[in-house]
């Protein structure tokens, strides 16, 4: 994996439980993770190629850091499995101008976004 200057290049989430963490964004959105010890798991690349991000059970948790975007092609499929997996939606689904959007809580109260398209359900 090669970065790229000024481009996001590793996004990490506080959680309260790295456990239970893991399980949300598991079923969720079918994220898998490297462990490293039982105090800290990278988020994989879903190219299969390093890392986009981590969980970190020692970082701050809840509202207030920077608003996290996902992009989904089924955003209503997405609702239902942050909903199944034990997330709580804050905000929408809602119309913006690129297409339409929720916020939702994780369990250990990180805030973030899905996105999709215009014409995506």
């Amino acid at each position: 994996m090669s970065q790229v200057h000024h481009t996001i290049d590793y996004i990490e989430l506080g959680v309260s439980d790295l456990a239970a963490a893991k399980a949300f964004y598991g079923q969720a959105f079918g994220w898998e993770f490297n462990d490293y010890g039982s105090d800290y798991s990278g988020i994989r690349s879903a190219a299969g190629d390093g890392e986009v991000g981590g969980l970190n059970p020692g970082g701050p948790t809840g509202p207030g850091g920077a608003l996290v975007l996902l992009f989904s092609d089924d955003l209503d499929a997405t609702v239902a499995a942050v909903e199944a997996a034990g997330g709580t939606v804050t905000e929408g689904p809602y119309d913006f101008p690129g297409g339409r959007r929720f916020l939702f809580a994780d369990p250990s109260g990180n805030v973030l976004g899905v996105w999709a398209s215009a014409g995506e359900h």
